[in-house]
């Protein structure tokens, strides 16, 4: 019954931006840490923002401070993840996921299924 779904990715010119959704059904997200993950092709996984529920604490990867966003709207139970200035090394497959710790420290037991973003001249 718990699903994330991730939307809003696409292929973007270096410079450019996108604003990915992470949507949820089965569960609400202001209850959770919710984690933005990437990863490309041949590399692990990495975490790239997160925003907790315990006191709205956001943690971000050195390579995106600055250019990155999260955010809540728990009216519409979705999570965002603004990027700006995108570089080519951002490109991935972007997963959103819930951490019920609430705290950004994981385990994060809710994945959704990704969505592509490829930064490329």
């Amino acid at each position: 019954q718990v699903q994330l779904v991730e939307s809003g990715g696409g292929l973007v010119q270096p410079g450019g931006s996108l604003r990915l959704s992470c949507g949820a059904s089965g569960l609400t997200l202001d209850n959770y840490a919710i984690g933005w993950f990437r990863q490309a092709p041949g590399k692990e996984r990495e975490g790239v923002q997160c925003i907790s529920n315990s006191d709205g604490t956001i943690y971000s990867a050195g390579s995106v401070k600055g250019r990155f966003t999260i955010s809540r709207d728990n009216a519409k139970n979705t999570v965002y993840l603004e990027m700006n200035y995108l570089k080519t090394e951002d490109t991935g497959v972007y997963y959103c996921a819930a951490d019920p710790g609430g705290r950004c420290s994981g385990p994060y037991d809710f994945w959704g299924q990704g969505t592509q973003v490829t930064v490329s001249s």
